[in-house]
């Protein structure tokens, strides 16, 4: 009899500007509901067994602050996480622009050269207003070698796609059967 394996914990971050539905997606993922107010988040982090590709994963959602140029990228959202949810809304330019920022700025703070993570235009709902054109966001994802999705959290469209596109790119950069790193030994003499 096969033993199951052990539970996969990813841990992914959701950042992006102010107000552009970075709660509400992670809302209708976790909760299948759609909050219609708006409501400064501060952080919150909410759990949800998630099976990809026929494997079982505890994801860790981190629900941030919305971030501008000038916000720091602390080590709260880059230590122990394993990917990224990049959120602009398709109805704001400068939601789109800011992407590249807190990007490199993640890139930077972890001393790495590509992170896994999402681009996600919220609110496709929105048409009427789309200020961001769907090759724009296609464009800049293949440019930083990550995948890319437009969502509607109001009409749940391709919520629950977010988070399996994020654990594609988080499965793509670990090695398979990696393990933990080798715990280091120290001599003290």
């Amino acid at each position: 009899m096969a033993t199951p394996s052990p539970l996969k914990k990813r841990k992914i971050a959701v950042l992006g500007s102010r107000s552009v539905g970075k709660s509400s997606l992670v809302k209708q993922f976790i909760e299948n509901h759609f909050v219609d107010s708006y409501y400064p988040t501060i952080e919150s982090t909410f759990s949800k067994m998630v099976v990809y590709k026929g494997v079982e994963y505890d994801c860790h959602i981190i629900d941030t602050a919305g971030q501008d140029e000038y916000s720091p990228i602390n080590s709260q959202y880059a230590i122990g996480i394993h990917g990224y949810v990049l959120v602009y809304s398709i109805a704001s330019r400068n939601s789109f622009n800011m992407i590249q920022t807190v990007y490199d700025k993640i890139v930077d703070f972890c001393g790495v050269s590509k992170i896994p993570c999402v681009i996600v235009g919220s609110k496709s709902d929105l048409s009427m207003s789309r200020q961001v054109d769907s090759k724009d966001g296609d464009k800049l994802a293949k440019e930083m070698d990550c995948a890319w999705i437009e969502t509607s959290a109001k009409n749940n469209i391709n919520v629950g796609k977010v988070f399996e596109l994020c654990l594609q790119e988080i499965e793509k950069m670990t090695e398979p059967n990696q393990a933990d790193p080798p715990a280091k030994s120290c001599v003290v003499m």
